[in-house]
């Protein structure tokens, strides 16, 4: 009597166990449960994202840094008898006014954004 009793218990605690089971993977895949799974991986992968640039940013301050100071660009000049280094006037012209260098182009183009290009016409 008591092995039928102990038999049938276990046998109900078990389909219990595997209803519940299925239940909660059958609300795992629903579309919503879904959509919400895959927002917060969206989400969390945004994060990493963000981190990482932060990470590349920091990375290339700390870089420039150091080449300025291996190359002495940050540092004043160690004997002041020293001439100032050199600038072409063509390229430091421009830049002290503001604008961006000219390179010799000619700017009375008529759609100076959009050059002519004539692989577009085949």
């Amino acid at each position: 009597m008591f092995r039928r009793a102990f038999w049938f218990t276990a046998g109900a605690a078990a389909g219990v166990w595997a209803t519940t089971k299925v239940n909660r993977k059958l609300k795992q895949l629903t579309p919503e449960s879904l959509a919400a799974q895959a927002a917060d991986k969206a989400v969390e992968t945004g994060h990493r994202l963000k981190d990482f640039a932060l990470d590349v940013r920091a990375g290339m301050l700390q870089r420039e840094a150091e080449l300025g100071e291996a190359l002495g660009l940050d540092a004043p000049p160690a004997d002041p008898a020293l001439p100032a280094p050199r600038r072409s006037p063509k390229l430091s012209a421009p830049l002290e006014q503001g604008g961006p260098p000219s390179l010799g182009r000619p700017t009375d183009h008529p759609y100076p954004n959009h050059p002519y290009n004539r692989n577009e016409d085949h």
